[in-house]
């Protein structure tokens, strides 16, 4: 008779990891099970163009990584994990050839907004600093699992993070700022009116101010490799090259944690419509680059930044974001997320070399290509760019979703970032994780809180496993 396991884990992402860690550092037998024939879902790094040039296929940078609560309870580092660190956390380089940047300092940060917003982003921020720690940990709990550990600076965070970034920014009297913020608002592809998304450019400037915006050394498969060389440790098993189709296929467990778009999940465990109401947002579209040489930036600070957002003023940056989420069109001036590792990580190709990694928005599934936008808003800020190129990987939505199965039509946030699902992901539910099967839950960017590499979704899926299953110990 086959052996009963207390956890079967579907997904080798940073989320299906953590879940499988948290449930196996209590004295769970666990097993993951991967379909690809390597781990890491969407903290992978490849060579996407030419042979000794390391790509990351989605994720980077990672501000919530170095700052996630669940992260920081491993001891990741003895697995190899190491954290690098650009001069400046994010540069957002301005057509005049000046840049307002995210700093480690606030006082940069403030400075390079100019003299009639400085006080204000200052006032902005002040009431969370030093207290990320807190902050974040309520945050990216369930709202209404516990009590909040400082409910005072929560509450005030929420009056302002729950409005619109297009709100929030009217505190400030020039362009700079409101682009800056804009930007920072953009990771989740969303209108710069939803409601929610001034709490996403809070936590991400609060992040650069307390934490940095930094590189896994290698690449983002760093990431993924500590975690699972801690699980082999505990005594957790991964199977790669496995795709599940059915419940049935699983080794028999008393728990099923899912680390996939809940359309899979309902699939695989048979339970028809239960994720009906789930609703799959705006997509990207990705383009590898290997350089010659580094970008040569018109911008200053843009050479001393690990990431860099292409985006010359806030109504631009609005209305690429409008085309692809709302109007479902591909933006002529696309809004860019950029990142230059080898800045500070040179083994990540030739002597010499260098690799970029972008990506701008467009509709969901969007079969078009992209490049030539792209290239364009980089041409303007980094001009002579292509006479670098090497070789280029492009990615658009359908190839996106065949490089990760969770990136449904080429959504690399797993779930819109609009309406109810700001907050209810995947579903209004007591528990975001639990689904109709009493044994099946769901640990993926797809529930809250939603995407990242922080490994928070696996985190507290794997508290609700563990309360399910009657056990008392707090994960």
């Amino acid at each position: 008779m086959p052996t009963l396991r207390d956890v079967v884990v579907v997904g080798a992402g940073p989320n299906g990891l953590t879940a499988a860690v948290e449930l196996a550092r209590r004295g769970m037998s666990v097993e993951v099970f991967e379909a690809r024939e390597t781990i890491g879902g969407g903290a992978r790094t490849e060579e996407l163009t030419l042979p000794g040039f390391r790509h990351d296929p989605c994720s980077a940078a990672h501000p919530m990584g170095i700052g996630s609560p669940a992260f920081s309870r491993m001891p990741l580092e003895r697995y190899g994990l190491r954290w690098l660190h650009a001069e400046l956390p994010l540069a957002h380089p301005f057509p005049d050839g000046s840049a307002a940047v995210l700093a480690r300092s606030v006082g940069e940060t403030a400075a390079s907004l100019g003299p009639r917003d400085a006080g204000a982003y200052r006032r902005l921020v002040a009431p969370y600093l030093g207290r990320w720690d807190s902050l974040v940990g309520d945050f990216l709990k369930v709202p209404w699992d516990g009590v909040p550990r400082d409910p005072v600076t929560l509450a005030r965070f929420g009056l302002t993070g729950l409005q619109p970034i297009a709100w929030v920014t009217r505190r400030f009297r020039d362009d700079r700022a409101r682009a800056l913020l804009s930007g920072l608002a953009a990771h989740v592809i969303s209108p710069t009116t939803t409601p929610a998304t001034g709490a996403i450019a809070l936590v991400f400037a609060l992040a650069a101010h307390e934490r940095g915006w930094p590189i896994a050394q290698g690449g983002s498969q760093a990431i993924s490799d500590a975690l699972a060389a801690y699980l082999r440790d505990l005594g957790g098993i991964i199977h790669t090259g496995v795709e599940v189709r059915r419940l049935d296929e699983l080794p028999p467990a008393r728990a099923y944690v899912f680390d996939t778009s809940p359309s899979a999940l309902a699939r695989i465990a048979g339970l028809g419509r239960a994720f009906r109401g789930f609703r799959h947002g705006a997509a990207a579209f990705k383009v590898d680059y290997a350089l010659d040489g580094p970008m040569p930036w018109t911008a200053s600070e843009a050479w001393r930044a690990g990431t860099v957002h292409i985006g010359p003023s806030s109504g631009e940056i609005a209305t690429a974001l409008r085309a692809a989420s709302v109007r479902g069109q591909a933006p002529d001036r696309p809004f860019l997320i950029t990142s230059q590792p080898t800045l500070i990580d040179p083994s990540r190709a030739p002597e010499g070399k260098h690799v970029l990694w972008v990506y701008g928005h467009v509709p969901a599934g969007w079969d078009g290509d992209l490049t030539e936008a792209i290239e364009r808003q980089l041409d303007r800020f980094a001009p002579g760019f292509r006479d670098l190129v090497l070789a280029r990987a492009v990615a658009g939505p359908k190839e996106l979703a065949r490089r990760n199965a969770n990136y449904v039509d080429g959504d690399i946030n797993c779930g819109e970032f609009r309406g109810l699902q700001t907050v209810f992901r995947p579903r209004p539910a007591w528990s975001p994780y639990a689904t109709p099967h009493p044994a099946v839950f769901l640990c993926s960017q797809a529930s809250w809180p939603g995407p990242g590499v922080h490994g928070m979704s696996g985190h507290n899926a794997a508290k609700a496993v563990w309360r399910r299953l009657g056990m008392n110990t707090p994960v």
